[in-house]
């Protein structure tokens, strides 16, 4: 059974404020949940409607029915199992081979399937902007199907990072070189703007190469790539060329 307290603070962890205050959030499904436990994040409390994940301790895991899970759910269909996780504390930046930076993206679908992207082309660090989406916001968590537990993530002053990374920077613009045709380094860092606006003109002045995934069709109406299909193209063209 779920308490009234318990069924308050996990609700609460929907918002990133509270989410901070408790450095808690929380996972759902089976799947996710599997790879948060196989990683490093600290299970808080599992609450779940099956008799499975035996290797929790009893202390950690509530057997719960699902109209208690229906009261804690974010989604619209409740799972079968919903994990509560402490926060690890960020890892220091490592500036050595690819990175990959985000500018301003507000959607959590699109940060999800990001950083599984990140997961499937051996880029493991992430640095977002200040602005960026939350990446422990239940959305954003639902979307990585486990791929957060793989990938580390930072949240910095782009800006100021750019500035003095000793590292190649790389940004994706409409006006940019034809990324088919350019010479990829094994190392640097790519830049992908927000999801309406693209990269920000501040950032667009220090950063010296610029490309542009061009377009076939004959009917060239399209204004721009979704963010998360762009970086799939991308981070496959840096990988192809080395």
């Amino acid at each position: 059974m779920v308490s009234k307290n318990q069924i308050k603070l996990i609700s609460s962890l929907q918002q990133k404020k509270y989410r901070i205050t408790h450095q808690l959030f929380f996972a759902e499904g089976i799947k996710v949940i599997r790879e948060l436990l196989e990683s490093k994040f600290e299970l808080e409390q599992l609450y779940t409607t099956q008799n499975d994940f035996e290797d929790v301790l009893l202390t950690k895991k509530t057997l719960v029915s699902e109209a208690d899970l229906k009261k804690i759910t974010a989604l619209a269909t409740p799972n079968t199992c919903l994990a509560v996780f402490k926060m690890p504390v960020e890892k220091k930046i490592k500036e050595v081979g690819l990175i990959l930076a985000l500018d301003s993206i507000r959607d959590p679908g699109n940060l999800g399937t990001i950083m599984r992207l990140c997961d499937w082309f051996g880029i493991d660090q992430l640095l977002c902007s200040k602005e960026t989406v939350d990446i422990y916001n239940p959305k954003v968590v639902q979307a990585t199907m486990g791929s957060i537990a793989r990938v580390n993530v930072n949240y910095v002053d782009l800006n100021s990072f750019v500035s003095e990374t000793r590292l190649a920077v790389f940004g994706t613009f409409m006006d940019g070189l034809n990324i088919y045709k350019c010479t990829l380094p094994q190392e640097g860092l790519i830049i992908m703007g927000n999801e309406a606006n693209g990269i920000s003109k501040e950032l667009e002045k220090v950063i010296k190469n610029k490309l542009s995934i061009p377009r076939f069709g004959d009917v060239q109406e399209t204004e721009s790539l979704n963010v998360a299909s762009a970086t799939a193209i991308v981070l496959s063209e840096f990988r192809r060329k080395n």
